[in-house]
């Protein structure tokens, strides 16, 4: 056999499989015992009875993948096999790159069991359970301060992304109505948003046909939607503005009050009324726990409307988001569908359809159970957590932290000599505001020292320890530079960071004793091209985009299918 650069190791699965007993055109039609293999099984992999899943027809014949089985199969061996295919995932606890809540205590998961099977676009069917969603609209209205007198509008959605495409499209269809009324071209909308925008803001200028103003970030507007720049990019055409309360990069939230003043005197200069829609993807049920002093909400007439997960810091879990405006008025009629086909009259305004019923309960049982003390006491102890684990990494000498929820209210600068007080304190207002999100990158002395380190590298050495520790560069403009980030759910325990903390030494001493044997080998010259070269073959070693791809090549040619998720 050949060398090559890449063992393609599903073609060679492929064609062993194809000329081995049993086989036709890949895929396995004919029982191991019509083969003399095995005589104690089954002729097929019919639903029988079968003790043990590995003495079963699939402990030599792969489960099918790509097309449905002729006939079924034991439950409890399919969900064995499912089960083992499954192990291969990281663990849910150590996957410390997620927002997304990984934990449903016994008692919501039986209450979500229960009811796992209703339908949210069922209104007439499940007018409980409707009941309970507008409970939780109002809960959180109250929580985002809705003006007295105000008729609040929500809706629960699959999450954040759907629940941004909603208040970006109400903003829209009120421009264009302004425009009309107006006489004014309404073919060129666009929008505005900071470059640390998450994705899903993006989605929507480009799948609502709304051209995307992405204003630059820097260090000094704090890898953060620069207020500088936002008045000169204003025009008639512009929709609305993007503020986003948690930032995915490094938690801090953009200054919402700060853009509402800057719209403010944009309305007072031209007569032109902007609105803003606050993305609180992950801060938007954090903040009014524990920084109750930002004024960020309905609070500010400027905000129309406010998204938020609640498979995030609402602890529910996946497949939760919501979505209110601050009135009814600000949610066009136009945009509200009427439903009278499943008994009675629904409306609905929404990208889905049939939603899943179960995360609304664990939501509404979430703020029973809790209420504004326990998630105060939740997201309190989680930044606490956070700011003793930004302290540590910068106690190393090693790191320095993008992240700014350790620092005293005002202090955004990092300086390795400074003494930080009220550490013990929970207190998170004394802070910067933000979210449990830690933000880090290897020093500019260390890289000096040890050029041959690569950042990634941590990352990859990380996830061999099973931690899943992301390692990406800062947004455009700041894209030179790359972070590692923690986020420090309230699962996050003490004894967890404690463990964390001693491994990330334990990874970057190693890199450094790496980085010193090359140095001090006679046969490995020391000057700057080569000390790149070393640089260079790590991160290659650490990060190959290339096999990812192949393999992603090679499965399309075989299978003919593919998946987006």
């Amino acid at each position: 056999m050949p060398l090559s650069e890449h063992v393609p190791y599903e073609k060679i699965l492929a064609d062993l499989q194809d000329n081995s007993p049993g086989y036709s055109q890949r895929f396995r039609r004919q029982s191991i015992v019509d083969n003399g293999l095995v005589s104690d099984v089954p002729k097929d992999n019919s639903n029988t009875s079968i003790f043990n899943p590995y003495e079963s027809f699939y402990s030599i014949n792969p489960i099918a993948k790509f097309h449905v089985p002729k006939s079924g199969a034991n439950g409890q061996t399919v969900a064995q096999l499912i089960r083992d295919d499954l192990d291969l995932d990281g663990k849910p606890a150590l996957n410390l790159a997620s927002f997304v809540n990984t934990f449903i205590d016994p008692v919501a998961q039986q209450l979500a069991v229960e009811n796992l099977t209703k339908n949210m676009s069922d209104s007439d069917e499940y007018p409980a359970l409707m009941n309970i969603h507008q409970r939780c609209i109002s809960m959180i209205s109250h929580l985002w301060h809705v003006p007295e007198g105000n008729a609040a509008i929500g809706t629960c959605t699959t999450g954040s992304s759907e629940a941004i495409h909603l208040g970006g499209l109400a903003m829209k269809r009120r421009w264009e109505a302004r425009q009309k009324a107006n006489g004014r071209p309404f073919d060129r909308p666009n929008i505005l948003m900071g470059a640390n925008a998450q994705v899903a803001l993006e989605k929507f200028a480009r799948y609502f046909d709304v051209e995307p103003r992405i204003i630059p970030v820097s260090d000094k507007s704090r890898n953060m939607l620069d207020l500088e720049k936002i008045y000169e990019n204003l025009d008639e055409n512009t929709i609305g503005i993007f503020v986003i309360l948690g930032s995915t990069y490094t938690g801090s939230y953009e200054d919402v009050e700060g853009v509402s003043k800057i719209l403010d005197k944009y309305q007072e200069d031209t007569g032109i009324d902007i609105p803003i829609h606050v993305d609180g993807a992950s801060g938007g049920l954090v903040a009014p726990f524990v920084h109750p002093h930002v004024k960020w909400d309905f609070s500010l007439p400027r905000v129309k409307s406010i998204n938020t997960s609640g498979h995030k810091f609402g602890l529910t879990t996946a497949g939760l988001g919501w979505v209110i405006w601050s009135d009814t008025k600000y949610l066009p009629d136009n945009l509200i569908f009427l439903l009278k086909y499943l008994g009675g009259n629904e409306k609905s305004y929404t990208l889905n359809f049939s939603r899943p019923g179960h995360t609304v309960v664990h939501q509404y049982y979430n703020f029973l159970t809790l209420g504004y003390e326990g998630y105060k006491r939740v997201h309190s102890a989680s930044l606490y957590n956070a700011r003793l684990f930004s302290k540590f990494l910068e106690s190393t000498g090693y790191f320095q932290c993008v992240s700014e929820i350790h620092r005293l209210n005002g202090d955004y600068v990092f300086d390795p000599t400074k003494e930080h007080e009220l550490t013990k304190t929970r207190d998170a207002s004394l802070f910067n505001p933000g979210l449990p999100v830690v933000a880090f990158m290897l020093t500019d002395e260390f890289k000096q020292k040890y050029p041959e380190v690569p950042q990634a590298a941590i990352s990859t050495l990380l996830r061999v320890k099973g931690y899943i520790i992301p390692n990406y560069p800062l947004p455009v403009n700041n894209e030179a530079k790359e972070v590692l980030r923690v986020v420090v759910r309230y699962t996050i325990t003490l004894d967890l960071l404690d463990n964390l903390m001693e491994d990330i030494v334990q990874v970057v001493q190693t890199l450094i004793s790496s980085a010193r044997s090359l140095r001090e080998d006679p046969d490995v010259p020391v000057d700057d091209g080569h000390r790149k070269g070393i640089y260079k073959a790590l991160l290659a070693l650490v990060s190959n985009p290339n096999v990812q791809e192949e393999h992603e090549n090679e499965w399309k040619h075989l299978h003919r299918g593919a998946s987006i998720c």
